[in-house]
């Protein structure tokens, strides 16, 4: 191939994706649309405060494991991809937001803010109060399906993944902020400190399990050490914490041993 005709190529290939983008703002695309396509697009409009581009991105989102097609190579379509990246979009948004509104606080307290405002609880009755449980139901129509416990925080972080491949970074960035955020008593969850180890040794004394603390290293010097403590059940590990003090570690471990054991905390 030629010059001339890697630049006629090159040429064509802008125009077309500039004639794909103008269509997209002027919603010529959504006359394409059937009447379920439709209803679908002014959800996500009404959610996201804008059309969305591409449909099936968000109906993807709204397709948990369970119901989710077979196809003829055994591969089961479902939200779970969407899940992943969207997770991904939502941690980092929410770093970013804590990182610049308390530039004075240390790493410990923004991880642990960040844990709150990204756990399954919190998630799931944000996914709810953004109409995610009203579109689903309008989805599935007469069909029966029962959804785990975290379908909604599983749902919402799809659909912020579907969101970031459909509008991009800045776009997602700002429905998060500006959409989901709100949703979150932010102030409140940072008042509230949770006694992690207690939740741990309460769980422990009603299924009559037997726990352990070990400090596994210790690093550092006299004046700036990190502590890395395991927690054992019944002789096995569960999980691990880090601290700059013994007890700092041990909630830690804690807390990371409450998420592996779906404890509520």
């Amino acid at each position: 191939m030629d010059l001339v005709d890697t630049t006629v190529l090159s040429f064509s290939k802008n125009i077309t994706d500039q004639g794909l983008k103008l269509f997209q703002k002027l919603g010529v695309h959504l006359l394409f649309l059937n009447n379920k396509d439709k209803r679908l697009a002014a959800s996500v409009k009404l959610m996201t405060g804008s059309k969305p581009f591409n449909i099936s991105l968000y109906r993807l989102a709204l397709t948990p494991a369970g119901l989710g097609e077979e196809t003829s190579k055994g591969f089961r379509i479902s939200n779970e991809r969407l899940e992943f990246l969207g997770d991904a979009v939502l941690g980092a948004v929410i770093a970013e937001h804590l990182f610049q509104k308390y530039p004075y606080r240390d790493e410990g307290f923004l991880t642990e803010t960040r844990s709150k405002l990204v756990n399954r609880e919190s998630l799931n009755e944000t996914g709810i109060k953004i109409g995610l449980r009203n579109v689903l139901d309008q989805e599935i129509g007469e069909r029966n399906f029962t959804g785990n416990k975290s379908l909604y925080g599983d749902m919402l972080e799809a659909f912020i993944g579907a969101t970031y491949l459909d509008r991009g970074y800045h776009f997602t960035k700002c429905f998060i902020l500006k959409r989901i955020l709100l949703h979150f008593d932010l102030e409140g969850m940072i008042a509230t400190t949770t006694n992690y180890k207690s939740k741990i040794i309460e769980w422990s004394q009603k299924e009559n399990k037997q726990l352990e603390f070990k400090v596994l290293q210790v690093h550092g010097n006299q004046r700036f050490k990190e502590f890395i403590v395991g927690l054992e059940v019944e002789g096995k590990s569960v999980a691990q914490g880090k601290g700059s003090t013994k007890k700092k570690a041990e909630q830690d471990a804690s807390k990371n041993a409450c998420e592996e054991l779906n404890i509520a905390t």
